[in-house]
């Protein structure tokens, strides 16, 4: 949730450690779709009923999960194809 992201503690940490935040116009959801609808299918197909033993081990699932998002996932908003399909096309076209 948004509101999360501008408490001052959240903020404070972030200054401390030289993240520059990046916020949109108040009540534009618009924005962050689709960071929103990548993280929603990240709950539901990665973090759904999953334990990890250890960080290394959610580290190292999380890779490979983010490398099948780019390299193997088929997307309807994107005509079927892959991301990495679907930005080489467009690089290919421009």
């Amino acid at each position: 949730m948004g509101w999360q992201y501008q408490q001052a503690g959240w903020c404070n940490r972030l200054k401390e450690a030289g993240v520059v935040q990046s916020m949109s116009r108040k009540g534009n959801c618009i924005d962050n779709g689709a960071t929103e609808q990548v993280f929603g299918h990240l709950k539901d197909e990665f973090f759904r009923d999953q334990t990890w033993p250890s960080f290394d081990a959610f580290k190292r699932d999380l890779d490979a999960y983010v490398v099948h998002w780019n390299t193997r996932r088929r997307q309807v908003k994107l005509k079927g194809l892959t991301p990495e399909e679907f930005r080489n096309q467009s690089l290919h076209a421009a």
